[in-house]
């Protein structure tokens, strides 16, 4: 033939390895959906109880904020440390939260006050 494949084969050693490494990433990704829903739950909870607009606001917020955070690392996989160029998108990433944070901030105190 005028192609020269190599097919790597797996041990059995490596095969297990691997199923058991996919295993706890799964598990660690159902986990995560299963807090954000019920994270979910809460707020819709916490907005049907008709508690204070000034109770109900920071609790959505924190709730969002650790869903972006818990959706980063577990869907996105930024907790990986896979290759060398992680840490620069991680960065990347991070900053243009806190940019985008302060615009937020900034924005509600101009709109506000």
């Amino acid at each position: 033939m005028g192609h020269d494949t190599h097919v790597h084969e797996k041990s059995q050693a490596q095969y297990d390895y691997d199923r058991r490494k996919n295993a706890v990433e799964m598990r660690k990704q159902v986990v995560n959906f299963a807090i954000m829903i019920f994270f979910t739950f809460i707020a819709f909870a916490v907005v049907i109880a008709d508690f204070s607009p000034y109770f109900i606001k920071p609790i959505i917020l924190l709730m969002a904020g650790v869903q972006v955070v818990l959706q980063l690392y577990s869907f996105m996989h930024m907790g990986e440390k896979k290759a060398a160029h992680i840490g620069v998108i991680n960065t990347f990433v991070w900053m243009g939260g806190v940019i985008a944070f302060t615009f937020f901030l900034a924005f509600l105190t101009i709109i506000w006050w």
